[in-house]
């Protein structure tokens, strides 16, 4: 099989917690001292929406208060794992493989725009009934959960933002842009890890090891590759996408919804003072920034980001 994890091949769920992905990830939560129900339910399941098949986890009891995780660029809705184990039993959450990532279906008119993105998670809501959640959004996901504020979502309550906002860094984009490319194709799995430890060095290398099946699958010839649609056949040029999906500080004040916005104490995508002027302009914003983790707060500082989302969400 080409694909190094499990999930739904079908319209019913699947039990993630017959899984050894699941035994592997508990043991990461232990690692890491992240308490966790043991009778958690976990599903991998497949929704089309928009005409396009997304595949989604869904973590604990749906009469919960919900929970919508939007991973960032070249990521998926596992990133969220350690999270979701967490707080499933005190929230239902829905974490979507976002357009061209993950496990979901590549877009046939190569749109990836914040719009299009926003759009598919609306969508998306809709297709499932819910009609009160908190949207959590990192990076990209994050940029399309503003997306989707300034659309006037009348189901958005809450927000969280982790390290991003309309000030970001070229320094630090170029950086993600750049192991991105550098890493598409590998002959190995112990060759994308390295890589993945050199520039990620929060996480330590059995947490790599038990995520790298997330990211990568391998094709006919044997080549292991990266589970992103990345073109070249992207339906506009980056300059387009860029101007279409630019985010400004007076559009802040149009987000009514309580926000927190979280930064990792040593992110070279959002800096201090860009978060600071962020959250100025927002009505209702609040700033924790997260200590030793960089842009990945989630899974750098898994434990510090929990600190940090359930003191907004409780």
């Amino acid at each position: 099989m080409p694909y190094l994890n499990h999930f739904s091949s079908s319209n019913a769920p699947l039990d993630m917690t017959a899984t050894t992905e699941f035994q592997s990830l508990c043991e990461s939560a232990k690692d890491l001292g992240i308490s966790f129900n043991q009778k958690v339910q976990y599903r991998s399941r497949n929704v089309v929406a928009r005409h396009q098949r997304f595949h989604f986890l869904e973590w604990g009891d749906p009469s919960l208060p919900t929970l919508f995780f939007l991973h960032g660029g070249n990521q998926s809705a596992h990133s969220w794992d350690l999270v979701s184990l967490h707080l499933s039993d005190r929230f239902h959450i829905l974490a979507l493989d976002q357009r061209g990532h993950g496990d979901s279906e590549w877009a046939r008119d190569a749109d990836y725009s914040s719009h299009a993105m926003a759009e598919d998670a609306s969508a998306f809501l809709s297709e499932l009934k819910v009609d009160q959640v908190t949207i959590v959004g990192h990076s990209m996901g994050g940029m399309n959960t503003l997306r989707l504020a300034l659309a006037g979502s009348e189901f958005l309550e809450r927000i969280v933002l982790v390290d991003i906002g309309p000030e970001i860094s070229d320094v630090g984009t170029q950086s993600i842009r750049s192991f991105v490319t550098e890493n598409r194709e590998f002959d190995d799995l112990e060759h994308f890890i390295t890589n993945v430890q050199k520039y990620d060095p929060y996480r330590s290398r059995e947490h790599i090891e038990r995520t790298v099946r997330y990211n990568l699958l391998q094709r006919a010839d044997g080549k292991y590759v990266a589970k992103r649609d990345h073109g070249p056949r992207l339906a506009s040029s980056k300059d387009q996408r860029e101007k279409s999906d630019r985010f400004s500080l007076g559009d802040a004040s149009k987000i009514l919804q309580p926000t927190l916005v979280i930064r990792g104490a040593d992110s070279n995508v959002l800096s201090a003072s860009a978060a600071e002027r962020f959250v100025e302009a927002l009505p209702r914003g609040e700033l924790i920034e997260v200590p030793d983790c960089g842009h990945n707060v989630h899974g750098q500082n898994t434990s510090g980001f929990l600190e940090a989302i359930t003191s907004f969400l409780l």
